[in-house]
Order: C-alpha cells, then sequence, then structure tokens
C-alpha cells in the first residue's frame, strides 16, 4: 500500500513532448499565414503616405485650374504657389519628390523602403470640365496595387 502511495506522488506534471511539438507546429502554421499579410499591410501604409504627399498640391492645382480656367499654367514654372507645395511635400520623410509639370500632372516619388519600390510612383493628371476638376492616375502604382482607385 505504501509502494501506490510513493508511486503517484511521484508522477509528474506538465506537457508531453508532443503536446509542446503540435503547439510549435500551430504557432508555425498561424505565423507562415500572418506575416505576409502583414508585409502587405505595411508597404500599403507606406504608400499612403507617398498618396497624402500628393494631397496639399493636388489642392492647388484644382485652386489653379478653377481660378484660370484651365490647366496649362497650373504647374511649378507658372504658378510659385503650388512649386512651394510641391517643394514642402518633397521634404516628407515617404517621398524622394514631388514634381508638378504640364497641364498640372503630379508625379510623386516614393522612398524604396518597406516593400515600396522608387518605380511605384504616384501620377495624377487632372482634367478641367465645366469648372470641375476630375483626376486621372497613371505610374508604377497602378501596377504594384498600392493605388487607391478614384
Amino acid at each position: 500500500m505504501k509502494n501506490l502511495q510513493q508511486m503517484k506522488k511521484s508522477t509528474q506534471k506538465g506537457f508531453t513532448l508532443i503536446e509542446l511539438m503540435i503547439v510549435v507546429a500551430i504557432v508555425g502554421i498561424l505565423a507562415s499565414i500572418a506575416l505576409p499579410a502583414y508585409q502587405e499591410y505595411i508597404a500599403t501604409s507606406s504608400y499612403r503616405a507617398t498618396e497624402a504627399a500628393a494631397g496639399g498640391v493636388k489642392s492647388a492645382v484644382e485652386v489653379c485650374a478653377q481660378t484660370t480656367g484651365a490647366v496649362t499654367t497650373c504647374n511649378e514654372l507658372g504658378n510659385t504657389r503650388i512649386a512651394a507645395l510641391a517643394a514642402g511635400a518633397a521634404g516628407d520623410t515617404a517621398v524622394t519628390s514631388v514634381t508638378v509639370t504640364g497641364d498640372g500632372v503630379i508625379t510623386v516619388t516614393p522612398v524604396a523602403a518597406n516593400g515600396v519600390a522608387a518605380t511605384d510612383t504616384y501620377l495624377i493628371s487632372p482634367t478641367l470640365n465645366n469648372g470641375q476638376v476630375t483626376w486621372s492616375q497613371t505610374g508604377g502604382c497602378i501596377n504594384s496595387g498600392f493605388c487607391e482607385q478614384f
């Protein structure tokens, strides 16, 4: 009888090796699914900063086009306000350069980091129709899927 009581006291408590291996395998599977999704989220959120850098310049081009009745002078050479806003936007840490050329075409080149390449340019072109400015997108961001369609 004494021997049975000693055996009950000497049994160890805890997880077996197979239970621990199953937990490690489950965590590994979850990590392999979550990591690519997280990396895509980081790249997309980094690219949103590139789009945001164009916001003030985009508004200035719209005001210029509505005030002058054409987009032909709404660029860095024809409008000092647009030139100043483009230079200020280029100072953003997520952006390499911001240019406004031609007929108000805004080109924003992102910093190559966090899954965003320098070729993922954000390029938007204005069209003035009856006093209303509409924008169309082109550029490398469409191919990469970073552009937010409008």
